[in-house]
C-alpha cells in the first residue's frame, strides 16, 4: 500500500516525521535508485527505500508503553544540561521510543512512550482532546481559589481552554486539587496556579483519556495493552 514516505520513515523508527522531510529535501532518502522529493509516496512491501544507502530496516510492530517518571527526569531524547532522561528509565524496552507529550523535570506520574509517529500524533494533537487528569498538592488556598482557577482563559498572552479543578482533600490553605485539562502548553498547570497565587508542592500526572497510573511503581514502565491504545487513539491496534 502506497505511503508518504515521511510515515515510513517515522514507522520504521529512523526519526519523527519532520525528521523525515529533511532527509528527504537534503537528498539522504531514494526509493527504486531516485532520489526522492517530499510528499512522494511508496509502497514498503515492494519499492526499494533507502536512506544514505541502507535499506529501510524491517517494519517491526508498534511499541507503546506507560512510564511512572519520578522527579529529576527530563523527557527529552538529548539534552547536555539535563542530569537525567526519561529514556534511561525504558533502556530494557529493547527499542528507541520517545515521548509522547512531556511533563517538566519537577513533575511526576504517567508520561507515555512510543516509536509510532501516528499515535504521538493522535495524542497530542489539541483537535482530539485528550483529557489529562493531574493532582496537585498546594499551598496559599482560599476561598474562592477554585473559581479563580476555572476562570483562566489567558496566560501570558496566550489563549487556554479553561481547567477542570476539584478540591481532593484540603487542610487550611494547602490542598490537594485536581486538573482535568485537554491542551499541552508549557508548564500549564504550574502557570494556572501561580497566576491564582499558589505554590506547587507537587505535581502528579493520573490519567489520559481514561488510562490510568494505577499502581504503577514510580520509575517502572509497562506496555499499553491494546484497549489502552484504542482508548487514546480512538483507533484499533493492529493485529
Amino acid at each position: 500500500m502506497l505511503q508518504r514516505l515521511q510515515k515510513l520513515l517515522s514507522a520504521a523508527g529512523l526519526c519523527s516525521r519532520r525528521t523525515a522531510e529533511t532527509w528527504i529535501e537534503t537528498g539522504r532518502v531514494t526509493v527504486n535508485g531516485v532520489r526522492a522529493q517530499v510528499g512522494d509516496q511508496a509502497d514498503p512491501n515492494t519499492d526499494d527505500i533507502r536512506v544514505d544507502g541502507k535499506p529501510l530496516p524491517g517494519r517491526k510492530e508498534p511499541m507503546y508503553l506507560m512510564l511512572n517518571k519520578p522527579r529529576g527526569y527530563a523527557c527529552t531524547l538529548s539534552d547536555p544540561h539535563a542530569a537525567h532522561l526519561v529514556t534511561e528509565l525504558v533502556k530494557g524496552c529493547g527499542r528507541r521510543v520517545y515521548p509522547v507529550g512531556r511533563l517538566d523535570v519537577e513533575s511526576q506520574g504517567l508520561l507515555l512512550l512510543t516509536d509510532d509517529g501516528d499515535f504521538a500524533h493522535a495524542v497530542l494533537h489539541p483537535s482530539h482532546q485528550v483529557d489529562k487528569v493531574y493532582q496537585v498538592t498546594v499551598r496559599g488556598m482560599e476561598e474562592d481559589t477554585v473559581p479563580r482557577l476555572t476562570s483562566i482563559t489567558d496566560l501570558d498572552g496566550e489563549p487556554v481552554r479553561p481547567a477542570g479543578v476539584r478540591v481532593l482533600r484540603r487542610n487550611g490553605g494547602r490542598a490537594l486539587l485536581e486538573f482535568t485539562i485537554h491542551e499541552g502548553r508549557k508548564r500549564q498547570i504550574r502557570r494556572l496556579c501561580a497566576k491564582a497565587g499558589l505554590t506547587v508542592e507537587k505535581l502528579l500526572r493520573v490519567s489520559e483519556q481514561g488510562v490510568t497510573l494505577g499502581d504503577l511503581k514510580e520509575g517502572a514502565w509497562r506496555p499499553l495493552t491494546a484497549e489502552e491504545v484504542r482508548r487514546l487513539t480512538g483507533k484499533k491496534q493492529r493485529s
